[in-house]
């Protein structure tokens, strides 16, 4: 018995064998471009995923099963009858939308989103994008007049194209604005608000069950569990109680803490209330999620600018912190996430003088993105009390300053992962439970324990953040 997860990034589609014995391996892994048509516009080629995620799926052998995770909030418009893709994908970094959202807050609308898709108004989600395409594509526009127009976030352009189901799974509806998070399905207020046809959509089924049948070079293999990213690597650290939760740092920094049955609407602090799986046959477990959008990011960022040349350099630095020389960094290259949601916000070095030198610059944008993790872990702390250590993922868990920090803002152990493929074995354990046949797998963890208090320079943080926002 084995399964293989396909992790499809912003930057890259990868795919993970996993054994019935809890054994694992990366069988294929392929970057794709990033394009920017223009300023404030990300896009992704259709085409060019799906063909890296065929690669990937025929390089992992014979398997018993697939499992598919998506970048979340990218989506696109494609033709409903010959599947071929009508625009580029719209990645969830894109910022075109930014005028269209201002608007819809201008008129008050953001009362209506809070409430129904429990998602503020920011062009970071799907809904904005998609009415995007319907009124700037002619050929999205010539598709829905033949009544063949399909609109969706690609996991559904994905299936479609590969197994023939036009479905989206609940935890990725979750993530458009579009969705009514008490009902589970598509609003017609809010599809109407955001210009989208309800009728061009996916069907929302569970995150596991029958997802069709992919044809590949070892013969045919179903489908049997497609999820957002985030929510894959929140089952693969072993979160499945309420309170348990961990943070992600890729592109992104992005924070999940399991709710259970309950969903907590608390647009107070700033958390969005979200789905975290649904098994086929049971009911959905909701969680707390909030986005930090630039966190490695920003590292490279500064990388391309000269300020360090190799990663292994910036583990640890010989000078005190930066904040304790007064520097502070606001990671808002994109905007700010959770809590504040303000995408005219933007990145910032406050407190520079002529002492500090690049390795301060660095030392500085590492714990801005610590301080960022910490804001939205405390909003969360509001909603459900976690008492225990806080495990972490992706490449700047590895970070051994950067990590020690994250445990001194938070105060409390961290825990970052020995392994970096916890998306894609959320994936693979929920793809073959789709199948019947549950595989037992933990993960191993390091440990950081707080060593100094951070909440006077937490404070000074918060204040340069009030500073950056509204900047643009």
């Amino acid at each position: 018995m084995s399964v293989i997860a396909i992790d499809q990034g912003t930057t890259s589609t990868r795919s993970l064998k996993l054994n019935e014995d809890g054994q694992y391996s990366i069988t294929h892994s392929i970057a794709h471009e990033q394009h920017y048509p223009q300023p404030g516009w990300v896009e992704h080629d259709p085409e060019e995923l799906i063909r890296n995620i065929q690669a990937c799926i025929n390089a992992s052998g014979k398997v018993d099963a697939i499992g598919i995770d998506n970048q979340g909030e990218s989506c696109l418009a494609w033709d409903a009858e010959t599947k071929e893709a009508l625009t580029s994908v719209i990645v969830w970094q894109d910022k075109r939308t930014s005028n269209v959202i201002e608007k819809l807050k201008q008129e008050d609308h953001e009362e209506t989103t809070l409430a129904k898709a429990g998602l503020p108004l920011d062009p970071y989600f799907s809904a904005s994008k998609l009415g995007w395409i319907i009124k700037n594509s002619p050929e999205a526009k010539e598709a829905q007049s033949r009544g063949k127009l399909r609109l969706g976030t690609t996991d559904a352009f994905f299936l479609d194209r590969l197994t023939g189901k036009c479905v989206t799974d609940i935890t990725t509806a979750s993530r458009t604005s579009l969705m009514n998070l008490r009902t589970h399905q598509w609003d017609e207020e809010l599809c109407a608000l955001f210009g989208v046809p309800m009728n061009s959509l996916p069907d929302i089924v569970p995150t596991t069950g029958n997802f069709g049948t992919i044809q590949t070079d070892n013969g045919p293999v179903p489908v049997t569990a497609s999820i957002v990213d985030q929510q894959a690597a929140l089952y693969g650290f072993g979160c499945r109680k309420e309170g348990d939760g961990k943070i992600t740092f890729g592109t992104g920094a992005f924070a999940l803490m399991v709710t259970g049955s309950e969903l907590h609407h608390r647009p107070d602090l700033g958390l969005l209330p979200t789905v975290a799986w649904q098994k086929h046959g049971e009911v959905p477990v909701y969680a707390l999620d909030g986005g930090v959008y630039t966190a490695s990011a920003a590292l490279n960022w500064a990388k391309g600018l000269g300020l360090f040349e190799k990663f292994e350099d910036i583990n640890q630095f010989t000078s005190h912190a930066a904040i304790d020389q007064g520097l502070v960094f606001v990671p808002a290259l994109s905007g700010l996430g959770c809590p504040h949601w303000d995408d005219k916000a933007r990145g910032s070095w406050m407190g520079l003088s002529l002492d500090h030198e690049p390795q301060q610059l660095i030392q500085a944008i590492l714990e801005g993105i610590a301080f960022r993790a910490a804001e939205i872990w405390n909003a969360m702390q509001q909603c459900v009390a976690s008492t225990g250590p806080v495990p972490v993922d992706g490449g700047m868990s590895q970070n051994a300053y950067f990590v020690q920090f994250l445990s001194d803002c938070l105060g409390r152990t961290v825990q970052p992962a020995n392994i970096p493929e916890l998306t894609a074995i959320g994936t693979a354990l929920l793809a073959a439970e789709g199948v019947s046949h549950p595989i037992a797998f933990m993960p191993g963890f390091g440990k950081h324990v707080p060593m100094v208090d951070r909440s006077a320079g937490y404070q000074k943080f918060q204040k340069a953040v009030g500073m950056s926002r509204n900047w643009s």
